[in-house]
């Protein structure tokens, strides 16, 4: 006779296998949706009703000239779209975001109306969400606007860049159309240095609003902008580097807030006064980086050099604020303001981070003398010159310089010049006339390392086959 089992025993065995049933299946295919209850549901809604509120009195109220008392404003509403679009990162799956992100992007276009319209998606309602698809993840890269009135110089920074310091970044080129760098220009690129990219910066903005064909440094802050790089390392076509520019995204102040700038030479306190207390107006909250300024604190004349700039755009605050760079360079506002208060792009930067709450670092000192020593006026103190300007590391060697490998590139385009010592925190002597070289007086005067020496006279003799080969001379 067979035994029955024990109707408990039974049970507790039936409901041991469905748990044990139910955590197999829950480890093997959980649920796709986060908890999502009513009451959080209801407040997510309420804030996207907000903001879809705010986004339509922005919308109202677009910017228009004159711009000049506009630049802080506009760096709040930055501020604000840059919260906007962090809430709309962070939206559960379950969450319907179209309506408030349509609002956003409205938002977004009607202040940086550069977005909108591009040649590529004329009539997008996504340009914003759409460039920052565009950018590739994890991405690093050298971008290099020019034309044909830079491109000795560019091609010169390439060959150092490539053949003598062995950089492995990918370069891209960046030039606002056919009679800007031609077609065969490109080809002759390719074919000596291999693999490049090329961006016509014109199929990606309207000209009508940026001006960019006649816009000279104004290209390039939209290079920046539109490249595919995550990550990007602007350079000017007359770079100068004696070490990898890779290091660069090494450095703790850029990996700490996503911006890496350089500083200007220290000039001309207690001038340009419209030009400083037009910076105390817009800017009424200055950061802790902006503390720091010896331009900002002493009233120095310019902050920024703009020969190197480094940014990560997957950081929102460091890609809100180079939209508003990017608008500080759009035509009517270059014309009105920005190169008329500042000279060129190369306030830009700094400024328009700052105003848009995003970290931003400068190197330690502001820019260094790299040239060749004058006067010996001490045992200790020396006079050294030279036509350019340089950027030193954190053990104050040479990093970078500015004006190309020609001694005096707006004076002889035949005469090359390797630079033997270097200063930090001196005193410049700023010279009127492009003939005559800027000194800096000081005791921080130092030889150029042997290798840094090496590198230089390697660049050169190679700037000078490729000028051959590119029939610049």
């Amino acid at each position: 006779m067979a035994l029955s089992r024990p109707p408990f025993r039974f049970a507790a065995q039936v409901i041991s296998a469905c748990v044990v049933f139910t955590l197999i299946y829950s480890f093997f295919y959980p649920y796709p949706y986060p908890i999502w209850t009513s009451s959080a549901n209801n407040s997510w809604q309420n804030r996207a009703e907000s903001i879809i509120n705010k986004a339509r009195e922005y919308v109202e109220s677009p910017f228009e000239a004159p711009y000049k008392n506009k630049f802080g404003e506009l760096g709040e509403r930055t501020k604000v779209a840059r919260e906007w679009i962090g809430f709309l990162d962070d939206a559960p799956s379950s969450a319907n975001t179209l309506p408030a992100l349509e609002a956003v992007e409205a938002a977004i276009g009607t202040m940086y109306p550069f977005l909108t319209n591009s040649p590529k998606k004329p009539g997008n309602k996504t340009p914003f969400s759409d460039l920052r698809s565009s950018f590739v993840p994890g991405s690093r890269g050298i971008v290099i606007p020019t034309g044909t009135g830079t491109l000795r110089f560019a091609t010169h920074l390439i060959a150092n860049l490539r053949e003598v310091l062995r950089t492995e970044l990918a370069i891209q080129i960046v030039y606002s159309g056919d009679d800007d760098l031609p077609p065969e220009d490109r080809e002759q690129l390719t074919a000596r240095f291999g693999d490049m990219y090329f961006l016509d910066i014109l199929t990606v903005v309207d000209d009508a609003t940026v001006g960019l064909v006649d816009g000279g440094w104004a290209i390039k802050a939209f290079a920046a902008l539109y490249s595919p790089f995550e990550e990007v390392l602007l350079l000017d076509a007359d770079c100068v580097f004696v070490q990898k520019p890779e290091l660069l995204l090494e450095d703790p102040a850029y990996q700490s807030t996503g911006a890496l700038l350089f500083h200007d030479r220290l000039l001309w306190q207690h001038a340009f006064r419209e030009r400083h207390n037009w910076y105390e107006d817009q800017i009424r909250h200055p950061s802790a980086q902006l503390n720091k300024s010896l331009v900002w604190t002493q009233d120095y004349a310019e902050e920024g050099d703009s020969g190197v700039v480094v940014l990560d755009k997957s950081r929102l605050d460091v890609l809100m604020g180079l939209l508003h760079i990017a608008w500080q360079n759009t035509r009517d506002v270059r014309e009105e303001v920005t190169y008329k208060l500042m000279y060129g792009d190369k306030e830009s930067w700094w400024f328009g981070l700052e105003l848009s709450g995003a970290a931003y670092a400068f190197e330690t000192h502001y820019a260094a003398m790299v040239g060749w020593v004058k006067d010996v006026l001490s045992e200790n103190k020396a006079r050294i010159c030279s036509f350019v300007i340089g950027h030193v590391d954190r053990n104050d060697e040479l990093f970078w310089y500015n004006g190309g490998l020609l001694k005096n590139k707006k004076v002889n385009l035949y005469e090359f010049g390797e630079p033997t010592h270097t200063m930090v925190d001196g005193i410049w002597e700023k010279s009127g006339i492009k003939t005559e070289m800027s000194c800096m007086v000081g005791t921080g005067g130092r030889a150029v390392l042997p290798q840094a020496s090496n590198i230089l006279a390697d660049s050169i003799a190679l700037a000078q086959k490729l000028d051959e080969d590119f029939g610049f001379v």
